[in-house]
């Protein structure tokens, strides 16, 4: 790998960090961020604006066929482009949260979403983060992290977040809200979250975002250096 520009996979369930963390490996590798969340959000964005129901599967993934999703800008200030707005601050309310946790439950939306990212990340160069990117969009990937915490700990890691955010939320409803996404997650019947078998995990619950950051950048560069040339 050392050179070749890496693909770096980082997978972890809601609320672990993977995104900060994501941003802030490719800052440091000076690699593309991807932010694949962000893809599902743009796609639940266009699901809510036309009004469809969450019963209609066939409409929402038609939708998700049509729509044209760009990811530009450096890690610390990705824009995300739906049909060619800017949809960057609309993307993160509660509203489309919770709708973009429930299509991508639904297979065909995962696939179409699945193939888009390989498309982008396929010439390496690239850290993405998600919850079957190293199992399922790159299981050759050359580094695969695995992001994970308490369902506590990152509840109250979002609950803070929320609140900065003026999102009125208890942290009883944002620990709830946690587990049913661990569950919606890791049962759906295509792509569950599940840790790959030569994945690294690291577990946050005990540590500093920098303390994770650092562990990170650490699993990465060891990786790097220890792989053949290609």
């Amino acid at each position: 790998m050392k050179n070749r520009l890496p693909i770096i996979a980082i997978d972890g369930p809601s609320g672990a960090g993977k995104s900060t963390v994501g941003r802030m490996l490719a800052r440091e590798l000076q690699l593309l961020f991807l932010d694949t969340g962000a893809m599902y959000r743009a796609v639940a964005l266009a699901v809510i604006e036309a009004n469809l129901s969450f019963s209609d599967a066939e409409a929402i993934v038609e939708v998700a066929r049509r729509v044209d999703i760009y990811l530009e800008g450096d890690p610390d200030s990705l824009q995300v482009r739906l049909d060619g707005r800017d949809v960057t601050q609309k993307i993160r309310s509660e509203q489309v949260s919770h709708t973009a946790s429930v299509i991508s439950a639904i297979p065909q939306v995962r696939r179409e979403m699945v193939n888009r990212q390989r498309q982008l990340g396929q010439r390496g160069g690239v850290v993405l983060d998600g919850r079957d990117i190293s199992t399922v969009v790159f299981p050759e990937a050359d580094v695969k992290l695995f992001l994970t915490a308490v369902p506590e700990e990152r509840a109250r890691r979002r609950f803070d977040e929320d609140r900065a955010r003026m999102r009125e939320l208890t942290y009883e409803q944002t620990l709830s809200e946690i587990n049913t996404r661990d569950q919606r997650d890791s049962t759906r019947i295509d792509s569950p979250l599940a840790i790959a078998e030569d994945a690294i995990v690291i577990d946050s619950t005990e540590l500093s975002l920098h303390q994770v950051y650092e562990r990170a950048v650490a699993i990465v560069r060891e990786r790097m250096e220890s792989k053949p040339e290609s």
